[in-house]
């Protein structure tokens, strides 16, 4: 198979041109909360079988599903939030009145940490589709999913607040889409 030999070294260099991708993508007011990391190797099976490990937990569906394209893959790119300041516009699509009430709130914690400003909502989205494109621009299958992220904080992968990840594979058919 083409990922057991030249493929995983192509997967992660793509790999590393999506977080360039990610961190050079515009963002509110040109400040960046966004975070980026490659996992690839043996952090992939871990990452895995911590997901159909939570999906069972939390009997949340198709975790195990995810798993399965995990674990196939050659390369998952972690992207999220890290600490995001509101952009300042008092816009109340936090659903706060102002920024600064929005500030004030303590943060809550589940899969994600929140709130988080809507604008560092978009940024991070932003970043999300530039990473997306350029594994596209390569040929390389991708899908962007909420569960990577949400397992890589509950195994304290990353600190960050918001996380989604894109797993990388280079087979004959998209496994992701194939579910």
């Amino acid at each position: 198979s083409f990922v057991r030999g030249n493929g995983m070294e192509a997967l992660e260099i793509v790999a590393r041109l999506m977080e360039l991708a990610a961190v050079t993508a515009p963002k509110s007011k040109g400040l960046n909360f966004v975070r980026t990391r490659v996992l690839t190797g043996n952090a992939l099976q871990e990452l895995a079988a911590a997901m159909v490990r939570f999906g069972e937990r939390t009997g949340k569906k198709d975790f195990d599903r995810d798993a399965r394209g995990v674990s196939r893959s050659g390369a998952v790119v972690l992207i999220g939030l890290k600490d995001a300041k509101p952009v300042g516009l008092d816009c109340g699509a936090c659903g706060h009145p102002d920024c600064k009430s929005f500030e004030a709130q303590a943060k809550r914690e589940k899969e994600f940490s929140g709130p988080a400003c809507a604008f560092r909502l978009l940024d991070m989205s932003i970043a999300l589709g530039s990473a997306a494109k350029t594994a596209s621009l390569f040929n390389a299958d991708n899908r962007i999913m909420y569960r990577i992220g949400a397992v890589a904080r509950d195994m304290k992968l990353v600190d960050w607040d918001f996380v989604m990840g894109i797993p990388l594979a280079a087979e004959g058919k998209n496994i992701f889409f194939d579910r």
